[in-house]
């Protein structure tokens, strides 16, 4: 998992829109490499990847599961970030059901306690920064996955379960390596599925 956060002065907020700026689902995979070359040159942005492990850490943590995680690692890249500049408002596209709970999560998290916070579902198709910081993420997941390909010598596709090469992959080599997540629904079903068969 990839989670990004972009700082953009109000007054440059038109630049995102004159170079496309959207959210990234909607957006080509060439369109959003030369939208991640243009931010990150010319804003501040922060970006975290989480590994597997930790993420199945927080899902059987039982104090703990993904939203969890998200908004701490939200308040995390907005702490870095708001170490080396000023930042009066912040947008949050919110994973969870309950938008005021995974707010009072990340205030409670930051050290600037007066920052304006903005927490809504869908944040990446209604607000143009929220739309570059996703952008930000989905190219550094995309490169991240390239980079994996490369070093296990594997053609496993996207990575996402809508995938056919991603679901061939795991289903022969779900034992051989690290880089699934134990509790990802598709692995456990794959994993219970061959587990099943081994029994007769």
């Amino acid at each position: 998992m990839v989670m990004a956060i972009i700082a953009i002065a109000k007054e440059k907020l038109d630049v995102l829109q004159e170079h496309g700026v959207d959210d990234s689902k909607k957006l080509s995979k060439k369109k959003r490499e030369i939208i991640y070359n243009v931010l990150n040159k010319h804003f501040e942005n922060e970006i975290a990847i989480i590994p597997p492990k930790k993420i199945d850490e927080a899902l059987i943590s039982s104090s703990s599961n993904l939203n969890i995680l998200e908004g701490q690692v939200s308040s995390q890249l907005f702490n870095k970030l708001n170490s080396r500049i000023s930042i009066d408002e912040v947008y949050l596209d919110c994973p969870s059901i309950n938008i005021e709970n995974y707010s009072a999560l990340f205030k409670k998290s930051i050290k600037n306690k007066s920052v304006k916070i903005i927490v809504e579902h869908k944040a990446d198709e209604n607000y143009l920064i929220v739309g570059a910081a996703s952008i930000l993420a989905k190219v550094t997941r995309d490169n991240e996955i390239e980079k994996i390909k490369n070093e296990i010598g594997h053609d496993f596709g996207s990575g996402y379960p809508s995938d056919p090469k991603t679901i061939a992959f795991l289903k022969k080599y779900y034992k051989n390596y690290d880089i699934f997540r134990k509790t990802w629904s598709t692995y456990q079903k794959i994993t219970s599925r061959k587990n099943q068969k081994t029994l007769f």
